[in-house]
């Protein structure tokens, strides 16, 4: 080479930067998974907020109806208040809990029983939900159910099928 020719040279020509989109397909694969995730999370957190929304709910008009009682104690009151709420609350797991009565109401409490409990509402205050409403005022069986065992029984009861209720 000449060296009279070297301020004539040109420098090394560099290849243009390369372009931001599309971006290569791992960053699409990332992109879908951040997405994915983030549907889930979503979708995890909607869930629960549901649950303790129905907890809450549930929660609240027992504890009204015990406050209820306990300001005016009526037996016959109290046992319809809880037989609704638990009603209302079985009519969202299934429509046929409506129409159920007796025995069979109480079954269908105890078929739905979270865990492994055992079949409390036939057994313990539960029987009361039956015949209580419909006692006449004097009666001294409704002064025999025990108001506060039915109320933890309702309460654990609700409690526990909260998770299928925010489903329903």
């Amino acid at each position: 080479m000449n060296p009279q020719d070297a301020p004539q040279l040109r420098d090394i020509h560099l290849p243009p930067d390369p372009a931001w989109w599309p971006p290569a397909p791992g960053w699409w694969l990332l992109a879908i998974a951040l997405i994915a995730l983030l549907a889930w999370l979503v979708m995890r957190a909607r869930r629960a907020w549901r649950i303790r929304r129905w907890r809450r709910l549930l929660q609240a008009e027992l504890d009204r109806a015990v406050a209820e009682h306990a300001s005016r104690p009526d037996p016959a009151r109290f046992a319809a208040a809880v037989s609704r709420l638990l009603r209302r609350a079985a009519r969202r797991l299934d429509a046929r809990a409506a129409t159920l009565q007796g025995a069979q109401w109480l079954a269908f409490l105890d078929s739905r029983w979270p865990g492994a409990a055992p079949a409390t509402f036939s057994a313990l205050a539960g029987s009361a939900l039956v015949d209580a409403p419909y006692r006449p005022p004097g009666d001294q069986a409704l002064h025999a159910f025990d108001a506060a065992a039915l109320a933890r029984l309702a309460q654990a009861w609700l409690a526990g099928v909260a998770p299928e209720l925010a489903h329903a």
